[in-house]
C-alpha cells in the first residue's frame, strides 16, 4: 500500500470539503460569564449551549469546559478532559443528547409541572392519608 503524501492527504481534504452540506463548526469556546458552549458556524452564525442541558456536559466542572477541539471537519466538538463529543449537524436539529437521554428529562420536567389540577389531586390525597408507603 503506498503512502498518501502530505499535498495528496490536502488535495482529499478539500474534495471532502467540498462535498459537505450545510453548516460546519470552525470554532468553539466556553463563555464562563454567560455559562455557555458558544460554538461558531462556518455561515458565520453562533450557537449557544447551556452544559447543564447537554447530554455529557451535565455535570462538567468550568475547567473541563475550558478546552474544546473542532474535529471531523467541524462535525464534531470535542472536550478532551471529559471524553465528551457533540455531534453539530443534531446540535443545529436541536437533539442536545441521546432519545433515551432527552427522554428522561423531559419526563423529569413534565412531573415537576404544577398544574391548579395536580395541586386539587395532592389536596385530596393528603385527606386520605397522603401518598401510600411503599411494600418492602
Amino acid at each position: 500500500m503506498a503512502e498518501l503524501t502530505a499535498e495528496q492527504f490536502e488535495a482529499a481534504k478539500v474534495r471532502g470539503n467540498a462535498r459537505m452540506r450545510g453548516p460546519r463548526a470552525e470554532s468553539a469556546h466556553y463563555d464562563a460569564g454567560r455559562n455557555r458552549v458558544i460554538i461558531r458556524l462556518t455561515t458565520g452564525v453562533e450557537i449557544g449551549l447551556v452544559p447543564h442541558d447537554v447530554e455529557g456536559l451535565a455535570h462538567a466542572s468550568v475547567a473541563d469546559l475550558k478546552t474544546i477541539e473542532v474535529e471531523a471537519l467541524g462535525l464534531g466538538i470535542h472536550f478532551p478532559t471529559i471524553d465528551a463529543d457533540l455531534y453539530v449537524p443534531a446540535l443545529l436539529e436541536g437533539l442536545l443528547g441521546s432519545r433515551r437521554w432527552m427522554a428522561a428529562r423531559l419526563g423529569s420536567a413534565g412531573g415537576r409541572k404544577l398544574t391548579a389540577l395536580k395541586a386539587a389531586a395532592s389536596r385530596e390525597n393528603g385527606k386520605r392519608g397522603g401518598r401510600p408507603r411503599k411494600s418492602a
